[in-house]
């Protein structure tokens, strides 16, 4: 695994104590809720924040209790090196959530996280 997304896995696992890596190579975030994303085809930093843009906007906004949401926003924001509220998570998910948009979430990252590119 690159030394990159080894950084930004403990990043997530300060955030998260309970965080793991189980045997289907998917990083478990929130076992209570079953957050978690599939590792096997991150290969770099950009790979990672695509992968927490794209399944972790949706529980940061809406589906969980807000000490919850806040909690995953926490984890979203220290990973990324963001200031995302919640409004600006449901636009995320809107856009990027599920992994909808790869090339808009490369474009995203790589503007330092601009949200005026998150538009129709």
């Amino acid at each position: 695994m690159h030394k990159a997304v080894e950084k930004l896995i403990l990043k997530t696992k300060k955030w998260s104590p309970k965080c793991f890596i189980n045997e289907k190579n998917e990083l478990i975030i929130e076992p209570t809720n079953n957050i978690y994303f599939r590792l096997e085809d991150v290969k770099n930093e950009l790979d990672f924040k695509c992968k927490v843009l794209a399944w972790l906007s949706r529980p940061s906004c809406k589906g969980l209790s807000k000490p919850q949401q806040t909690h995953i926003r926490i984890i979203v924001n220290e990973v990324l090196g963001t200031n995302f509220t919640k409004d600006d998570m449901c636009k995320i998910y809107t856009y990027l959530g599920n992994d909808c948009n790869r090339e808009l979430s490369v474009t995203f990252i790589k503007s330092k996280y601009d949200l005026s590119l998150l538009i129709d």
